[in-house]
Protein backbone atom coordinates (compact mmCIF):
# COMPACT_ATOMS: atom_id res chain seq x y z
CA UNK A 1 0.00 0.00 0.00
CA UNK A 2 2.81 2.38 0.90
CA UNK A 3 4.59 1.53 -2.35
CA UNK A 4 1.54 2.70 -4.29
CA UNK A 5 1.44 5.99 -2.40
CA UNK A 6 5.17 6.46 -2.88
CA UNK A 7 4.75 5.73 -6.59
CA UNK A 8 1.99 8.32 -6.81
CA UNK A 9 4.14 10.87 -5.01
CA UNK A 10 7.10 10.08 -7.28
CA UNK A 11 4.92 10.48 -10.38
CA UNK A 12 3.61 13.81 -9.07
CA UNK A 13 7.13 15.04 -8.39
CA UNK A 14 8.24 13.86 -11.84
CA UNK A 15 5.42 15.82 -13.45
CA UNK A 16 6.36 18.86 -11.37
CA UNK A 17 10.00 18.62 -12.45
CA UNK A 18 8.96 18.15 -16.08
CA UNK A 19 6.81 21.28 -15.87
CA UNK A 20 9.68 23.23 -14.36
CA UNK A 21 12.03 22.05 -17.11
CA UNK A 22 9.43 22.98 -19.69
CA UNK A 23 9.20 26.47 -18.24
CA UNK A 24 12.98 26.83 -18.18
CA UNK A 25 13.35 25.58 -21.74
CA UNK A 26 10.44 27.67 -22.99
CA UNK A 27 11.85 30.78 -21.30
CA UNK A 28 13.92 32.00 -24.28
CA UNK A 29 11.01 31.59 -26.69
CA UNK A 30 8.82 33.55 -24.31
CA UNK A 31 11.37 36.35 -24.27
CA UNK A 32 11.56 36.24 -28.06
CA UNK A 33 7.83 36.75 -28.13
CA UNK A 34 8.62 40.27 -26.87
CA UNK A 35 7.33 39.76 -23.39
CA UNK A 36 9.10 41.68 -20.73
CA UNK A 37 11.41 39.98 -18.31
CA UNK A 38 9.07 40.88 -15.47
CA UNK A 39 6.17 39.05 -17.17
CA UNK A 40 8.34 35.96 -17.63
CA UNK A 41 9.36 36.03 -13.97
CA UNK A 42 5.73 36.37 -12.92
CA UNK A 43 4.69 33.42 -15.10
CA UNK A 44 7.51 31.24 -13.77
CA UNK A 45 6.70 32.12 -10.16
CA UNK A 46 3.01 31.41 -10.81
CA UNK A 47 3.87 28.02 -12.29
CA UNK A 48 6.18 27.27 -9.37
CA UNK A 49 3.39 28.16 -6.97
CA UNK A 50 1.00 25.93 -8.87
CA UNK A 51 3.48 23.06 -8.83
CA UNK A 52 4.11 23.52 -5.11
CA UNK A 53 0.36 23.54 -4.55
CA UNK A 54 -0.03 20.34 -6.62
CA UNK A 55 2.70 18.63 -4.61
CA UNK A 56 1.03 19.71 -1.36
CA UNK A 57 -2.30 18.35 -2.58
CA UNK A 58 -0.63 15.05 -3.57
CA UNK A 59 0.97 14.77 -0.12
CA UNK A 60 -2.41 15.45 1.50
CA UNK A 61 -3.96 12.69 -0.61
CA UNK A 62 -1.23 10.28 0.47
CA UNK A 63 -1.86 11.14 4.13
CA UNK A 64 -5.63 10.76 3.67
CA UNK A 65 -5.21 7.40 1.95
CA UNK A 66 -2.91 6.21 4.74
CA UNK A 67 -5.40 7.38 7.37
CA UNK A 68 -8.19 5.49 5.62
CA UNK A 69 -6.10 2.32 5.65
CA UNK A 70 -5.45 2.71 9.34
CA UNK A 71 -9.14 3.24 10.06
CA UNK A 72 -10.04 0.17 8.02
CA UNK A 73 -7.44 -1.96 9.82
CA UNK A 74 -8.65 -0.75 13.21
CA UNK A 75 -12.28 -1.41 12.31
CA UNK A 76 -11.49 -4.94 11.15
CA UNK A 77 -9.48 -5.68 14.31
CA UNK A 78 -12.20 -4.46 16.68
CA UNK A 79 -14.98 -6.04 14.62
CA UNK A 80 -13.37 -9.47 14.55
CA UNK A 81 -12.54 -9.34 18.26
CA UNK A 82 -16.07 -8.24 19.17
CA UNK A 83 -17.68 -10.90 16.97
CA UNK A 84 -15.45 -13.67 18.31
CA UNK A 85 -16.02 -12.44 21.87
CA UNK A 86 -19.78 -12.36 21.41
CA UNK A 87 -19.80 -15.92 20.07
CA UNK A 88 -17.57 -17.12 22.91
CA UNK A 89 -19.74 -15.40 25.52
CA UNK A 90 -22.89 -16.91 24.04
CA UNK A 91 -21.40 -20.40 24.11
CA UNK A 92 -20.16 -19.93 27.69
CA UNK A 93 -23.52 -18.70 28.93
CA UNK A 94 -25.36 -21.52 27.16
CA UNK A 95 -23.05 -24.16 28.65
CA UNK A 96 -23.31 -22.67 32.13
CA UNK A 97 -27.11 -22.60 31.93
CA UNK A 98 -27.02 -26.22 30.79
CA UNK A 99 -24.69 -27.14 33.65
CA UNK A 100 -26.86 -25.39 36.22
CA UNK A 101 -29.96 -27.15 34.91
CA UNK A 102 -28.21 -30.53 35.23
CA UNK A 103 -26.71 -29.83 38.66
CA UNK A 104 -28.62 -27.09 40.49
CA UNK A 105 -26.55 -27.67 43.64
CA UNK A 106 -23.37 -26.52 41.79
CA UNK A 107 -24.93 -23.21 40.74
CA UNK A 108 -22.55 -21.06 42.81
CA UNK A 109 -19.35 -22.54 41.48
CA UNK A 110 -20.67 -22.62 37.90
CA UNK A 111 -21.70 -18.96 38.12
CA UNK A 112 -18.30 -17.98 39.55
CA UNK A 113 -16.47 -19.82 36.80
CA UNK A 114 -18.78 -18.29 34.20
CA UNK A 115 -18.16 -14.75 35.42
CA UNK A 116 -14.39 -15.31 35.47
CA UNK A 117 -14.50 -16.65 31.91
CA UNK A 118 -16.64 -13.73 30.70
CA UNK A 119 -14.19 -11.27 32.24
CA UNK A 120 -11.29 -12.91 30.39
CA UNK A 121 -13.20 -12.83 27.10
CA UNK A 122 -14.11 -9.17 27.58
CA UNK A 123 -10.47 -8.37 28.43
CA UNK A 124 -9.39 -9.81 25.08
CA UNK A 125 -11.90 -7.53 23.32
CA UNK A 126 -10.61 -4.50 25.23
CA UNK A 127 -7.05 -5.41 24.23
CA UNK A 128 -8.18 -5.47 20.60
CA UNK A 129 -9.69 -2.00 21.09
CA UNK A 130 -6.40 -0.72 22.53
CA UNK A 131 -4.50 -2.19 19.57
CA UNK A 132 -6.93 -0.49 17.19
CA UNK A 133 -6.38 2.85 18.92
CA UNK A 134 -2.62 2.33 18.65
CA UNK A 135 -2.99 1.53 14.94
CA UNK A 136 -4.86 4.79 14.36
CA UNK A 137 -2.81 7.19 16.46
CA UNK A 138 0.71 5.72 16.74
CA UNK A 139 1.45 3.86 13.52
Amino acid sequence: MKQMTLKKLAIGLGIAIALLLGVVLAGPSIVQAKESKQQVVEKVSTLRGTIANDVAVAEDLVVQEDTGSKALAAAIAVGLAAAAGAIAMGIAIAKSAEGISRQPEAEGSIRTTLMLGLVFIETAIIYALIVAILIIFVM
